[in-house]
């Protein structure tokens, strides 16, 4: 299995240096900055076990405070190294969201490594805005994501800002950040020693 350690540790270089550091998302650092983030390293290996602690995350997030946890990142290093079927997966966690009644509460972010917008090559830079060193799920709440859009009138224009970020920084600029995986069995293609 990834050493959770490293996952963690990546994840959070990924945050600070690309996240926050390019602006990515306007709202990251007031919350990283006041410990609101709750990381989660997944075991799961497969869909359903991902599914089963996407629920878990989803309700602990519903019913705890805001002030104490704003959002959550449900990271799955050894899930869905390919993004096609992490994609498909998504229908079932918004299923999911729907099923425990907290669809308009929460919703569900993605980011992975491999992501690809439609349309774009798969070494376009600008892809380079929804990936993250492993498959990644971001549980948000919907009231926080209303109060950000509030303070930042602009929200619809972060999109292109962030296509222009990553368009001005390229390949290399991005490669520099070193925000990539770390953990050996990130998204090997063949199984490591150790892992059943």
């Amino acid at each position: 299995m990834p050493d959770a350690a490293i996952v963690l540790q990546d994840t959070v270089r990924w945050l600070e240096r690309a996240v926050i550091g390019l602006n990515l998302c306007p709202f990251a650092k007031g919350v990283h900055g006041k410990g609101q983030i709750h990381y989660v390293v997944s075991t799961a290996t497969e869909g359903s076990q991902l599914l089963q602690e996407l629920g878990d995350e989803l309700k602990a997030l519903a019913e705890i405070s805001p002030e104490e946890r704003d959002t959550t990142l449900l990271i799955a290093p050894a899930c869905f190294p390919d993004f096609l079927d992490f994609n498909d997966f998504l229908e079932l966690a918004d299923q999911l969201l729907d099923t425990l009644d907290l669809e308009g509460t929460l919703q569900i972010a993605s980011f992975h490594p491999a992501f690809q917008f439609g349309g774009t090559t798969a070494d376009d830079v600008t892809n380079c805005t929804n990936r993250a060193p492993y498959p990644t799920l971001h549980l948000l709440r919907e009231d926080s994501i209303d109060r950000a859009v509030a303070a930042f009138p602009e929200a619809e224009t972060i999109y292109e800002r962030n296509m222009q970020v990553l368009e001005d920084i390229g390949a290399e600029g991005w490669q520099a950040l070193d925000v990539g995986a770390h953990c050996p069995v990130a998204h090997a293609e063949s199984p490591q020693k150790g892992n059943a």
